[in-house]
């Protein structure tokens, strides 16, 4: 079970800042090629940069070449929602951490092997921490 960490928007403005606060709250999105992880390779696990819960691992990053980090698996599935997205005429799937509903981006269907997935995520929903 997720425990759901719920705060005002104004704790999260104030916690988060404009930018983080933007793409996690608002559901905006970073240009690509500009974040932070696009092109990180350390090893280590991506955390949710609103609440701190773990996602990813650097095992599952690649480079999609789409200029936004991208993996083929979540550490669990439960740490992730999944919603429909049909903003800006397109069909997509949007993601969310479970725990805070913070926006990380959205999941395609067109990853590497063995999942076939794509998460494409925004570096600013999330931060990185490096293995011990």
């Amino acid at each position: 079970m997720i425990k759901r960490i719920e705060k005002t928007e104004a704790e999260w403005l104030a916690e988060l800042g404009p930018e983080r606060y933007k793409i996690l709250r608002q559901c905006s999105t970073e240009p690509p090629f500009t974040g932070k992880y696009w092109n990180h390779k350390e090893k280590g696990s991506y955390h949710c940069a609103g609440c701190g819960a773990v996602l990813f691992t650097s095992d599952t990053k690649y480079d999609s070449g789409s200029g936004w980090p991208s993996f083929f698996a979540a550490v669990d599935k439960k740490s992730i929602r999944e919603l429909p997205d049909t903003s800006y005429g397109m069909y997509r799937t949007e993601i969310k951490c479970a725990a805070c509903d913070g926006h990380l981006g959205h999941v395609f269907t067109d990853g590497p092997k063995p999942t076939g997935l794509r998460y494409c995520v925004n570096s600013a929903s999330i931060e990185f921490r490096p293995a011990p």
